[in-house]
């Protein structure tokens, strides 16, 4: 099992100003970096690799490629959070493709207030726009410039009154260097405080070399977006999209990356990877966008499974095995299950049992074609499902 599961149990029982989420993001940093004659054919990769918003900051610097972006993006279908490109608030465009604007990478505490005020004039100006600010991760020590990374999230929170939660943590994943448990404790700070404030949690992953990160493989790109979306995020975006210039990223190896010279940007190993996770995410999306998480479970090769999950509407799995289990509910009562593989390397062929009186209650939602239908039992001499 090398990619998430979402099984339905079927349980039957803001102001116009404010932006609301209606579309699972997914996007990227580094838009494409090209002159105004390339954004078409640029754009429509984009599109064709089954993202589904581009966030600006690189490539669109001046209003008339802002106008630009926004335009091409509409044309297939992509969202836009723009980069300001420079306009003062009350001259900011609006278009039926704007989400809303970027605003600042990873700030600390000391200029809360004044992304605060911001975040006022972008609502003022721009009504039913966000505002996008991506926090520091919680291995961002100093730059908080709070004690703790939950003061630095809750700080965030209490003085920006945010449209959503986002933040960029990129694990090592290597024997000797797993760095994983971190990137899910993260995940876990952004879950509580997003649910806390009633709004969407988003984050960065990594999807190129850079420093000591290394060239991550389509598992290890799974794990984490799958990760994320155990955990209840509403938006994943690639680190990076476009290859970014200069040092610690001369290798190349993003989603677009540099062959034979640096002006000749090309489709890399990353774009067919993405695009096949991009079109499982988008299957799932409904699903995921109609449902709010209620739990999050760890079952590790040394748990008592029963134990483990103990609140989960999963009761028990094979034991030995390596698992997260994220449980969300749907507005009709629906309980929603993804279960994950925790091993990058290995499959799992877990039994699972389900706390349901009828197991033909329980659908499986297809990562093929987003269709809920009785999940099958693929090893049916087994008691168990």
């Amino acid at each position: 099992m090398t990619f998430g599961i979402v099984l339905l149990l079927l349980l039957h029982a803001v102001s116009g100003a404010r932006w609301q989420q209606d579309k699972f993001l997914i996007s990227f940093w580094v838009d494409p970096i090209v002159p105004a004659s390339d954004f078409d054919a640029r754009y429509a990769e984009i599109a064709q690799a089954n993202f589904t918003v581009v966030l600006g900051g690189f490539g669109a610097l001046n209003e008339s490629l802002l106008q630009l972006q926004l335009q091409v993006s509409q044309k297939y279908g992509l969202g836009v959070i723009a980069d300001p490109a420079g306009l003062p608030p009350s001259q900011l465009p609006s278009a039926p493709a704007l989400w809303g604007y970027r605003l600042a990478d990873e700030p600390g505490a000391s200029q809360f207030p004044q992304l605060r005020n911001m975040t006022n004039q972008i609502r003022q100006y721009v009504p039913g726009a966000m505002s996008f600010i991506n926090l520091l991760p919680n291995y961002g020590g100093p730059g908080w410039g709070t004690p703790t990374y939950e003061d630095y999230v809750s700080q965030f929170v209490e003085t920006c009154d945010p449209d959503v939660l986002s933040m960029d943590h990129y694990p090592l994943m290597q024997e000797g260097q797993d760095t994983r448990d971190a990137y899910a404790a993260n995940l876990d700070t952004l879950r509580t405080y997003a649910l806390k404030a009633g709004i969407p949690f988003w984050n960065f992953f990594n999807s190129m070399p850079f420093n000591d990160r290394i060239d991550p493989t389509e598992p290890n790109l799974r794990w984490q977006i799958f990760t994320s979306l155990a955990y209840g995020a509403k938006g994943v975006m690639y680190f990076c999209y476009w290859t970014p210039v200069g040092s610690p990223f001369m290798a190349g190896g993003a989603i677009i990356t540099p062959q034979g010279s640096e002006s000749n940007y090309v489709k890399g190993p990353h774009y067919w990877q993405a695009q096949r996770i991009n079109s499982i995410i988008l299957n799932f999306a409904p699903t995921l966008m109609a449902s709010t998480s209620t739990g999050v479970y760890r079952v590790t090769p040394s748990d008592n499974p029963v134990t483990a999950l103990q609140g989960c509407i999963i009761s028990n799995v094979t034991a030995g095995g390596d698992y997260l289990v994220g449980q969300f509910q749907r507005t009709d009562g629906t309980i929603v299950v993804m279960m994950n593989n925790w091993d990058m390397y290995d499959t799992q062929w877990p039994t699972v049992t389900f706390n349901v009186a009828n197991i033909s209650n329980v659908l499986e939602v297809s990562p093929l074609d987003g269709i809920a239908a009785a999940v099958v039992d693929a090893s049916s001499s087994l008691s168990g499902l």
